[in-house]
């Protein structure tokens, strides 16, 4: 079976029950397959970045496999304001967040409910150095574990989507992030716009965030904030200590 999300934001679940732990977000317009079905869960597997979870049986639209090949062939047409609206049919407004697709509302077979988009849409690939100016739109975002939205973001949800909104795939963990690209040997050879990650002490991947000019980094921790980045790591500029250590840094683009 094969599907869209036809609602705004809708959590995904590491496990069937509304009890558990949220792993990430499906945004409208994504469009995914089912792997497996319960009675009142189905567990998906993302078309964009090959995440799985456990969503609600009652957030999504069912689509065809035509459909979802059409879909995954096309250029990503994504919203590029921080909150716009589609209008169904019957005049109903459903609020989208930065980020949605907008592809299947080119289909009519799919886009049953009419919806029609006048906001602000991105699509292509940006250069390297827009970047930083996507990442800024989601300062002072509150950190939130499994979240993609400004409403509501985790690390690497944040570097995952600004990467989206410029044509670009990252993974969707910072684990999973760290094995894309290319390393840097120093902070001096980093660009505005790359990727450090930072380790806890078993050596796990556990944050990433983006780096910017003169040695600074925007990333999610508490909420979306811009901190001072050096050889050990990440040094909050409110409290005056490092709070994440630099493992390595990676040049994606």
């Amino acid at each position: 079976m094969f599907a869209i999300c036809n609602l705004s934001i809708v959590p995904l679940r590491a496990e069937p029950s509304d009890k558990s732990e949220i792993v990430s977000q499906v945004l409208f317009g994504e469009h995914f397959k089912i792997v497996e079905t319960l009675e009142k869960w189905v567990k998906i597997h993302l078309h964009y970045d090959d995440y799985e979870g456990w969503i609600d049986s009652k957030q999504y639209q069912e689509i065809t496999k035509e459909q979802f090949e059409f879909l995954s062939n096309q250029p990503i047409i994504l919203n590029g304001d921080l909150v716009e609206y589609v209008v169904d049919c019957n005049h109903k407004m459903l609020p989208i967040t930065l980020g949605a697709t907008l592809n299947f509302l080119q289909d009519e077979t799919i886009n049953t409910s009419k919806f029609e988009f006048e906001g602000y849409k991105i699509t292509g690939i940006l250069p390297k150095s827009h970047l930083v100016t996507t990442a800024m739109q989601y300062l002072e975002a509150p950190y939130l574990w499994g979240g993609k939205t400004p409403f509501g973001i985790d690390c690497s949800g944040f570097t995952q989507m600004v990467y989206k909104l410029n044509g670009y795939k990252l993974l969707r963990d910072a684990s999973q992030q760290a094995t894309q690209g290319d390393v840097l040997s120093f902070i001096e050879e980093s660009e505005p716009g790359d990727l450090a990650f930072f380790d806890n002490e078993e050596g796990n991947i556990i944050h990433v965030g983006i780096i910017l000019e003169n040695n600074y980094i925007i990333h999610a921790s508490g909420k979306v904030r811009i901190d001072r980045l050096d050889h050990l790591g990440i040094f909050n500029v409110d409290t005056h200590r490092h709070t994440h250590r630099l493992r390595v840094i990676k040049k994606i683009i």
